[in-house]
C-alpha cells in the first residue's frame, strides 16, 4: 500500500503492518529485581477490541503502564502507530500521546473537579482552546457516554459507580483518540451496569473507529464485547485468539478460566 511520508514522498508499506496500532515485542519488565514480564509480545490491530486477561498479580496492569510510559522496561520494543516510542522525538511523542485515551481502575477522577472539568483535563494539557469551546466539547463527550447533562456539574463523590466509569470514559475520549486503554472498566459494577458499559464500548468502537485495549477479569465482557483475547501467564502471552480459540485451548489456566462452570453458562447464553 502506498502512503505519503511526512515530506510528501510516497512509500510502500505492508498492508498487515499498517493495520497494527500497537506492537509489543520481547518486552521485559522487573520491579525491585522481581521479574514481572519476560520477553512478552503482543500485537493489536486497528478497530479491534482486545480483552487482556490473566490471574491476579500476573502483570496485566504492569504491561498497560509500561505501554503508556508510566513504568520503565528492561528490554524490548513498543511501537505505537508504527513509531518506536523509545526513539520518538518529543514532537512525535506528543502526537502519539494525543492519540491515546486511558481509563484507569476505579475511574481515577479528580475529586475536587466536576465531571465537566475532569473531561477537560486532557484538553487543557494538550490544546489551547477558549473556555466556551472546551465546555461545548466536554459536554459532547458527557452526552456521548450516556450521562445526563446535569451530571456534568456534579463532583465524583455525587456519582454512582456506573456514572464514575462513564465520566472517566468521557475523559479518555476527550481528544478523540485512536486507541483507548481500559483497566478493569466493569469492576465493581452490578451485572446490568456492566453489560450496559460493554454495549457502550462496542458502540463507541463502531461509531468512532476506535481500537480498544481492555484489561479485564469479566467473563461476560470477554464473551460479549471482545473480538480478540490475550491471556497473560508465566510472564508472557500464553494464548491469544478468539473466544472459540480460548474454549479449545488445553493450557491448564485457560481451560479452567474459559471452560469452568460459569464460562460454560455464558457460552451457552451467548450462542443462544
Amino acid at each position: 500500500m502506498a502512503v505519503a511520508s511526512g515530506n510528501g514522498v510516497k512509500t510502500t508499506q505492508n498492508a498487515d503492518e499498517s493495520e497494527i496500532v500497537l506492537s509489543v515485542k520481547d518486552v521485559t519488565v522487573a520491579i525491585e529485581d522481581k521479574l514481572i514480564l519476560d520477553k512478552l509480545s503482543l500485537d493489536i490491530k486497528r478497530g479491534e477490541i482486545l480483552g487482556f486477561v490473566g490471574a491476579s498479580g500476573a502483570g496485566k496492569s504492569v504491561l498497560l503502564r509500561t505501554i503508556l510510559g508510566l513504568m520503565p522496561k528492561q528490554s524490548g520494543t513498543i511501537r505505537l502507530f508504527g513509531v518506536d516510542v523509545d526513539k520518538a522525538s518529543d514532537a512525535e511523542r506528543l502526537r502519539i500521546d494525543m492519540r491515546l485515551g486511558v481509563l484507569f481502575q476505579h475511574g481515577a477522577l479528580f475529586s475536587a473537579l466536576t465531571v465537566l472539568e475532569n473531561v477537560q483535563v486532557p484538553m487543557r494539557e494538550y490544546l489551547d482552546l477558549p473556555k466556551k469551546l472546551m465546555d461545548e466539547l466536554a459536554m459532547l463527550k458527557v452526552e456521548l457516554v450516556g450521562l445526563p447533562p446535569d451530571a456534568a456539574q456534579k463532583f465524583p463523590s455525587e456519582l454512582s459507580g456506573g456514572m464514575i466509569k462513564r465520566a472517566a470514559l468521557a475523559r479518555a475520549l476527550a481528544l478523540d483518540p485512536d486507541i483507548v486503554f481500559l483497566d478493569e472498566p466493569t469492576s465493581g459494577l452490578d451485572p446490568i451496569s456492566a453489560a450496559e458499559f460493554d454495549e457502550l464500548v462496542v458502540k463507541l468502537r463502531d461509531t468512532m473507529d476506535l481500537t480498544v485495549y481492555m484489561v479485564t477479569h469479566d467473563l461476560d465482557t470477554l464473551f460479549t464485547a471482545c473480538d480478540h483475547v490475550a491471556v497473560l501467564g508465566k510472564k508472557r502471552v500464553l494464548v491469544e485468539g478468539t473466544i472459540d480459540d480460548m474454549l479449545k485451548s488445553e493450557e491448564p489456566w485457560v481451560k479452567s478460566y474459559f471452560r469452568g462452570k460459569r464460562a460454560r453458562q455464558l457460552d451457552l447464553a451467548a450462542r443462544a
